[in-house]
């Protein structure tokens, strides 16, 4: 009888450690897929995400030159009128992140900056220089440096650049819907992120 008890206790033993062991395994073989989905979709979203638009600049450059003092001015005037091509990108192939399977956390540590590009296209009109004060390089140079300027500040107070972060929250979206489906946690800047609107906070 006490044999069989003995018996008994160690199947039961037994039952329980391989159990305990199978549970373990499959739990384990549940993290690594839903950590594999996870990176697959983090793949999925690493392209080029790029939001263009057009924009017109009319421009006004002159330059006085002193001679001899200021008996004498040589000077010299043209009229820009400046169409530019503008996109802003994002290299989501750049994103950084951590996974951590045992406490089901995704966390991303670093969004890329948006990639801004002017392509602009220069008419000169109405270009007069006195002969001792003529048009040269140095001139064209300073008029596209002021006019890719003015443009950036056109740009910046455009929907242009809040389009571009638009068109990024909804490509992370992506991952913060699947994380939350699988039961897992986005964080970004250490701070769990529970709905698309905080990610767009983010990048204000």
């Amino acid at each position: 009888m006490k044999r069989i008890l003995v018996g008994a206790v160690i199947a039961l033993a037994s039952v329980l450690i391989y159990k305990s062991c199978t549970d373990d395994r499959e739990q384990k073989s549940i993290l690594e897929e839903n950590s594999m989905l996870i990176q697959q979709e983090l793949r999925n979203v690493s392209k080029l995400v790029v939001t263009e638009g057009h924009f017109a600049e009319v421009y006004n450059y002159k330059d006085s030159k002193e001679l001899f003092g200021p008996l004498v001015t040589a000077h010299k005037k043209a009229l820009v009128v400046v169409n530019a091509d503008v996109s802003i990108a994002y290299d989501l192939s750049q994103i950084n992140y951590d996974v951590d399977e045992e406490n089901k956390v995704l966390t991303i540590t670093q969004i890329p900056e948006p990639e801004i590009k002017i392509s602009p296209d220069f008419e000169y009109y109405d270009v007069t220089a006195d002969y001792l004060n003529p048009f040269n390089a140095g001139d064209y140079n300073a008029i596209k440096r002021n006019v890719n300027a003015s443009l950036m500040k056109k740009i910046e107070a455009s929907s242009l650049r809040s389009n571009a972060e638009n068109r990024l929250v909804s490509e992370l979206s992506r991952i913060l819907v699947l994380t939350n489906t699988m039961g897992w946690t986005l964080v970004y800047e250490n701070v769990p992120v529970e709905n698309s609107e905080q990610l767009k906070t983010f990048l204000d």
